[in-house]
């Protein structure tokens, strides 16, 4: 008698059963099987706001084929997302089984690798029932609100529209945004720049002020003065700085983070960036030589910047060994999550960093590709020595014989440093 694991996609099942042998079956939820019916609010207001579910329709077949699959098992193992997404799937699963929530087997994947797949299946909690209840929070009132505020859109402004917990919210920052921004008023300033040359070297400085200080220049007579006062006359360099600037690394990807570069440098979209991350994280054919089908990269929906030691330190041994010690800090580096992050999960990086992007290349999409080299890059570089950048700063010039010692501000930038 196998034991039966539920995962919520086909992709992910695939890879977990390659893991976990002849001993257990794998199939997939594809989703969530239970849900808010469309047609009423289904959320008893006056009682607790308590929520009527029904089997989600057009998925009667399959919960069928998985109930005769977890009547023969011999242990059910629910293994959605990691999430509370995720953790609320599972419960609806032990629900439409007829499986008994407090003991039903929960297991959670933060990488589909063959040694979190087995570990995690070693050890196999309760629901959260917390997390359920976050989701069902979030569910519940995405129907209060759009089921209540919707019908007022379409009578007070245009029929069709929809309105929910989070756009409706948004909504109001932006109304009160634009309404500071038009009661703006402008401050009108001016700024003098010269341009100077140390033989046939030109550089650019800005006016700043006086010895005792910066000094605004609020209309163009100001402006003028200034210009007519220096106009013709020679500068010297009073002193000049020169400075090694240390700059950190970024730390490891968030799901924000991600979704920011993922648009500034590949040009994606939200929802594209997070489908091809899933395909990443629930796994991909890359071939025999490099393992066979398995996640890519860790779970992709975080706020953490906690990194494993395991994980850290094959960073730190392929930093040294492509790349030279030099770049190899001494310590691995430890990021700090903001205030008021969950945590739950690790940072995204690379399931295995040893496979890089190069090695599977031919095996991925181009969207594929693109993504896991910017996350593998990312979390290679966030273990690195800091970045050195030699620098001219600091430089001032004065006017000579000029009286009240105008002084101008100024950023040389000769040979192409800063």
């Amino acid at each position: 008698m196998a034991n039966l694991v539920i995962v919520e996609s086909p992709s992910k099942a695939a890879a977990i059963k390659k893991y976990l042998g002849s001993n257990y079956k794998v199939v997939a939820s594809k989703g969530h099987v239970r849900d808010l019916p469309k047609s009423t609010l289904s959320v008893d207001i006056e009682n607790g706001f308590e929520a009527h579910y029904i089997n989600i329709r057009g998925k009667g077949d399959l919960i069928k084929d998985i109930r005769r699959e977890a009547k023969a098992a011999k242990k059910v193992f629910l293994a959605p997302d990691p999430d509370r997404e995720g953790e609320a799937i599972a419960w609806h699963l032990a629900i439409a089984l007829g499986l008994d929530p407090a003991k039903t087997l929960r297991v959670t994947f933060n990488e589909i690798t063959p040694d979190v797949v087995r570990a995690a299946i070693k050890s196999p909690r309760a629901i959260d029932m917390n997390l359920v209840n976050a989701q069902q929070t979030r569910r519940i009132w995405d129907r209060v609100v759009g089921y209540k505020l919707s019908p007022y859109l379409w009578k007070s402004v245009k029929n069709g529209l929809s309105a929910g917990r989070v756009q409706s919210v948004a909504s109001r920052i932006i109304v009160d945004r634009e309404e500071e921004i038009r009661a703006f008023v402008p401050e009108e300033y001016w700024t003098i720049d010269a341009s100077l040359s140390v033989g046939e070297r030109p550089f650019t400085v800005r006016f700043y002020g006086n010895v005792d200080g910066k000094i605004k220049l609020p209309d163009e007579a100001s402006a003028k003065f200034v210009v007519n006062a220096v106009n013709g006359k020679s500068f010297e360099v009073k002193s000049i700085k020169r400075a090694t600037r240390q700059k950190l690394p970024a730390p490891p990807f968030t799901t924000s983070t991600m979704q920011q570069e993922a648009s500034r440098k590949l040009g994606f979209q939200s929802q594209r960036i997070m489908r091809v991350a899933q395909e990443l994280y629930e796994g991909v054919n890359v071939g025999t030589e490099n393992g066979g089908v398995q996640g890519l990269i860790t779970y992709m929906r975080t706020d953490s910047l906690r990194v494993s030691a395991d994980a850290q330190n094959a960073a730190r041994e392929l930093i040294g060994t492509k790349y030279g010690e030099q770049y190899c800090p001494k310590a691995p580096r430890i990021y700090k999550a903001k205030a008021g992050a969950q945590d739950a999960h690790e940072a995204i990086r690379p399931a295995n960093v040893a496979l890089e992007p190069a090695m599977v290349h031919k095996y991925l999409t181009p969207d594929q590709y693109r993504l896991y080299k910017l996350i593998w890059e990312r979390f290679v570089a966030s273990q690195m020595e800091n970045a050195t950048q030699y620098a001219n700063a600091g430089a001032c010039l004065r006017r000579l014989y000029f009286p009240y010692q105008w002084v101008q501000r100024c950023v040389p930038r000769l040979h192409g440093r800063i």
